[in-house]
């Protein structure tokens, strides 16, 4: 959340920030800065981070903008927050030629937490503070490889000790990489150095499918069926992939039928091999059974699940519920249980633009994130209900017709088109948009 130039303040629903104004001559009480909710900022004034609400707060850049990011699960431990974090995303890149694309591997280290302010002292304490500010530093790797194509969606995957990526591109194909190579260079800056002089342009994908007849952004690894893959395309089609012994894949031509338009996102069960998820352009979110032929293996239907497209869905891990965003701004809970009612649990409007992604917190059963094209972040817990006596409410009564369960808005971003927590850190969220990479973690989570 933001507040006008001003006395700071903070918030309960979200993050205390604050305006800059180039006039301050008008200086007066703090007013919270939601999109659209209140009058728009006023020229002049500027949104500043407050860094009070953040445990830990970073950027960073890659060149072209990235469409679609997945984190890599590694080996340094689960549940670590532990300050400097280190993390390692795989990315796809939307550069402005074709074959100016790259798959990227990432790992970003030394990431501390937001810094105290400064005390004033001795020129000593200065000198203290500049080398405490050096070691203090981000770092980041990247290991790229050539790929002809915009990417729009990457979902990495574990095959036993085999990490790989499964990637959607415009050009219509579908191919999985092996990310091995990428994550050994990546630690070390003599073999990367060696490997973007020698090995890069010879880096090919393991498998490759082009069977869609056109480009697509719904993909899905299982989470209990090691190579098990879901890709859905913008002609409404579908597409199991079966791992085979040989470490291919056999990709069923035939594709699960049902939706009408473009599927936008696809999702499988954490707690039943053959169940999945799936959401379209056409309204309507719908629960599929694999064992069953493709075209009878669409099992429950909500037709009217939001106004317009349906654009992302998560599963939560541990309740029976699917979080879903649409076109039309809204996150709706779908109770799995109810789900043939075909009206959702819960429904909150805050996004005030398409809801571009959604995740369920991997370890709190009630919290969850999403992002908008109206350059929000919002974290939400379930659980949460607001003290009628808070003095916020009482400082602000707008701020009383808010969802009792947001927590958290974030913002400064621009274009945001995906987020995800990180399953080893927890709070941990990662986002990327036009303006790159945000890695933070919330006073709230």
């Amino acid at each position: 959340m933001a507040a006008r130039k001003g006395r700071r303040r903070t918030c309960e629903t979200g993050e205390p920030m604050e305006a800059e104004s180039g006039d301050t001559s008008s200086e007066g009480p703090a007013q919270v800065y939601l999109p659209g909710r209140g009058p728009p900022l006023r020229e002049g004034e500027e949104l500043v981070m407050d860094e009070e609400a953040y445990v830990l707060y970073h950027r960073a850049q890659t060149g072209a903008p990235c469409l679609s990011f997945d984190i890599v699960r590694d080996h340094l431990g689960d549940n670590r927050t532990e300050l400097p974090l280190t993390l390692y995303l795989c990315a796809g890149t939307q550069a402005e030629s074709a074959q100016s694309n790259r798959l990227m591997m990432l790992r970003m280290h030394n990431l501390h937490g937001t810094k105290p302010p400064p005390s004033e002292g001795s020129d000593e304490e200065e000198e203290e503070d500049e080398e405490d500010e050096e070691e203090r530093k981000p770092q980041l790797e990247l290991a790229m490889v050539p790929h002809y194509g915009g990417i729009n969606r990457v979902r990495v995957s574990w095959l036993g000790e085999e990490p790989v990526a499964g990637v959607w591109s415009e050009k219509g194909q579908v191919e999985v990489f092996a990310l091995r190579r990428l994550l050994q260079v990546v630690e070390d800056p003599q073999a990367l150095a060696a490997f973007l002089r020698d090995e890069q342009a010879q880096m090919k994908p393991i498998f490759s499918f082009a069977g869609h007849m056109g480009e697509g952004f719904a993909l899905d690894w299982s989470p209990r069926v090691a190579g098990r893959l879901l890709t859905g395309d913008c002609q409404k089609n579908i597409h199991l992939w079966t791992p085979t012994d040989g470490g291919s894949w056999h990709v069923d031509q035939r594709p699960f039928v049902g939706h009408t338009r473009s599927v936008e996102d696809l999702q499988w069960s954490p707690t039943e091999n053959t169940v999945f998820a799936s959401c379209s352009a056409d309204a309507s979110i719908r629960i599929w059974d694999i064992r069953a032929a493709p075209s009878k293996a669409c099992m429950l239907t909500t037709a009217t699940a939001h106004d317009g497209d349906v654009n992302v869905i998560s599963w939560s891990r541990r309740e029976p519920f699917l979080l879903s965003g649409g076109d039309d701004g809204a996150l709706k809970i779908w109770d799995l249980r109810q789900f043939k009612s075909g009206s959702p649990v819960a429904t909150f409007k805050q996004h005030v633009a398409p809801v571009t992604s959604v995740e369920w917190h991997p370890q709190d059963s009630g919290v969850f994130a999403a992002s908008g094209a109206d350059h929000q972040i919002t974290q939400w817990d379930l659980a949460v209900e607001r003290d009628p006596e808070a003095s916020d409410v009482e400082a602000d009564p707008g701020l009383a017709d808010l969802p009792q369960q947001l927590l958290f808005v974030h913002q400064g971003e621009t274009e945001l088109k995906e987020l995800h927590w990180h399953p080893q850190c927890p709070g941990l969220l990662v986002s990327t948009a036009l303006s790159g990479f945000t890695i933070f973690r919330t006073i709230s989570v």
